[in-house]
């Protein structure tokens, strides 16, 4: 079973505040990042709190750490 986490705890995994993480996540947003993982209702209630599957944001890191360090090689 996937393990969720909640926007706070992924604000400290990734180290962006609560608005840079919407941001990635509205396509209407400069900053919007089609790779960044989707969130889930954790309820029914339209002001239900919002969580995140823990292997896909530690995936997303993951990439952005190959990225960085490619780009870095090329240097």
């Amino acid at each position: 079973m996937a393990n969720i986490i909640k926007r706070r705890q992924v604000q400290q995994k990734i180290g962006l505040s609560y608005n840079a993480i919407y941001e990635r996540l509205n396509p209407k947003s400069p900053r919007y990042d089609p790779d960044f993982p989707k969130a889930v209702k954790l309820g029914t209630a339209p002001n239900s709190p919002l969580g995140w599957i823990e292997a896909e944001i530690d995936a997303w890191i993951a990439k952005r750490f190959e990225k960085t360090n490619a780009a870095a090689c090329e240097a």
